[in-house]
C-alpha cells in the first residue's frame, strides 16, 4: 500500500449514477487519492454524493467550470465551499471580473477550497480554436488564460501535461497546475488529443493527476492506482 500525505491523484468519477461511483469508491483508499465529481454526476445526484464521499474520508474536486457573470459564480463558488469541497473551479474565458469575484467569496470559509481555472479543454486541437474564433495555438491561449487566473489571484489552473513545462517556468513553483489528459503508457486515448503519462506528467511540473478510465474500468481499480502513485513517487519533493 502507497500512503501519501498530499495525494497527487484525483480519480474522475465519470458515472452517470451516484450507486456506480459509491460502488467504485468502495474498491480505492483516500490515503492514495481525491476524488473528481463532474457535471453529470452532479447533475443527477447532487450535494448529497459529494457529502458521502467526503463521509468516506475523500477529499472532492467539484468539477463544474463555472462561467457566468462575476455574482452568479461569485455566489456558486460560496456554495461549494459551503459544501466543504477540497477544490473548485471556473471557466478563464469568463474574465478577470469573474475570477476574481470567485476567489473573494470563498476568502472567508471556514474550509477555503482551492480555486483553479479551467484554461483550454484537453480535447481541443488548433482547427477547434479557429472555429471558435481563438487565435493561435492551445499552447498560446493556456499561457494568456493561465496568467490572468494568476493575476486574479487563483490558485492554479486546469492545463493539458503537454503545457505543464511552459506553465511551470511561465508562473513559478505554488501555481497548481491540475492535469486531465494524463494516461499510463499503453492506456486507450479515447477523446483525449493531447496527453501524457502520470511519470512524465509530474516529471514536467504536475500538481495533481486526472485520471479516469485508466482507474476506474481497471479490473483492480486499487491496484491500477497503487501502482500510478509508486511511479510517480519517485518523483515527488521530499
Amino acid at each position: 500500500m502507497v500512503e501519501m500525505t498530499d495525494p497527487r491523484v484525483i480519480v474522475a468519477l465519470d458515472f452517470a449514477e451516484a450507486a456506480q461511483a459509491l460502488t467504485l469508491v468502495e474498491r480505492l483508499d483516500p490515503a492514495q487519492c481525491r476524488l473528481k465529481v463532474g457535471k453529470e454526476l452532479f447533475t443527477r445526484s447532487g450535494p448529497a454524493l459529494v457529502e458521502a464521499l467526503q463521509g468516506k474520508g475523500f477529499d472532492v474536486f467539484l468539477d463544474l467550470k463555472f462561467h457566468d457573470i462575476p455574482n452568479t459564480v461569485a455566489k456558486a463558488c460560496k456554495a461549494a465551499a459551503e459544501l466543504g469541497v477540497w477544490m473548485v473551479n471556473v471557466h478563464a474565458l469568463g474574465g478577470k471580473k469573474m475570477m476574481e469575484a470567485a476567489r473573494e467569496a470563498i476568502a472567508s470559509a471556514t474550509h477555503r477550497p482551492r480555486l483553479i481555472a479551467v484554461t483550454v479543454l484537453t480535447s481541443m486541437g488548433d482547427a477547434d480554436l479557429a472555429e471558435i474564433g481563438l487565435q493561435g495555438s492551445p499552447e498560446d491561449n493556456v499561457r494568456r488564460l493561465a496568467r490572468l487566473a494568476e493575476s486574479a489571484g487563483l490558485d492554479g489552473v486546469v492545463c493539458s501535461p503537454r503545457e505543464v513545462d511552459m506553465l511551470r517556468n511561465t508562473l513559478g513553483a505554488d501555481f497548481q497546475l491540475v492535469t486531465p489528459g494524463v494516461r499510463p503508457a499503453g492506456a486507450a486515448l479515447n477523446d483525449q488529443t493531447r496527453v501524457a503519462t502520470p511519470e512524465d506528467a509530474i516529471r514536467m511540473g504536475s500538481s495533481y493527476l486526472v485520471i479516469g478510465r485508466p482507474i476506474t474500468q481497471a479490473s483492480d481499480p486499487l491496484a491500477a492506482l497503487t501502482a500510478i502513485n509508486q511511479g510517480i513517487l519517485p518523483l515527488l519533493p521530499h
